[in-house]
């Protein structure tokens, strides 16, 4: 921390410095305020398609219950070939948002496996694509939160740090500007009445 400079210089300086935080102080504030609702709502859209996602996984358990027996090898059933991932700028933060993705579904032979697999190849596909949505949105969530906490931390900086210092500084200032000021006027008043005894000492001994 450098030094304070207790002069007007120093003290243009620390108004400076006041004014800067201030003008900066409300734009940081709109934006913690957006980045706020933002991460809100994104925390929201988490909720929901993870809802989603348990929702598809009991449509599943329901109406394919013979999953459960492990007889059927269904392994590399659906490969996933391609993700869509596209960038957008929200309130100034670069977030993932998911177009799509493109699957393939295995060749296999329709009188080698049972009459669902078709049915479970579809709900397969649709769960790769909802938890890939899942996997984006809560990267969303991180992003926004991380840039919501760092905007805080500026806030809070300028808001009871750097303002508070500058006015602690401006009035240190003022009060040592203040104090010279009424010593230069007393060791003026001293050095007068000095003089003056010294003329009158001189006139006396004039002969």
């Amino acid at each position: 921390m450098s030094k304070l400079v207790l002069s007007k210089s120093g003290l243009q300086k620390q108004r400076e410095n006041m004014r800067l935080y201030e003008r900066v102080l409300p734009s940081l504030e709109l934006k913690r305020m957006q980045l706020t609702a933002e991460l809100k709502r994104a925390r929201k859209a988490l909720v929901d398609v993870q809802a989603e996602t348990e929702r598809l996984f009991q449509q599943v358990s329901l109406k394919l219950p013979m999953l459960a027996d492990g007889e059927t090898d269904l392994a590399g059933l659906v490969h996933v070939e391609s993700v869509d991932l596209q960038e957008e700028n929200v309130v100034g933060v670069r977030l993932p948002r998911l177009v799509g993705i493109r699957c393939r579904i295995a060749d296999y032979a329709m009188l080698a496996k049972p009459h669902w697999v078709d049915m479970l190849a579809d709900q397969l596909e649709q769960m790769v694509t909802q938890k890939a949505l899942v996997q984006v949105t809560a990267d969303r969530v991180r992003l926004l939160a991380a840039a919501a906490r760092k905007v805080t931390q500026r806030t809070n900086l300028f808001e009871k740090i750097l303002i508070p210092q500058a006015k602690g500084n401006i009035r240190k200032i003022r009060i040592y500007l203040a104090d010279a000021d009424r010593a230069s006027v007393v060791r003026s008043k001293i050095t007068k009445r000095i003089r003056r005894k010294q003329a009158q000492a001189l006139q006396g001994a004039t002969p």
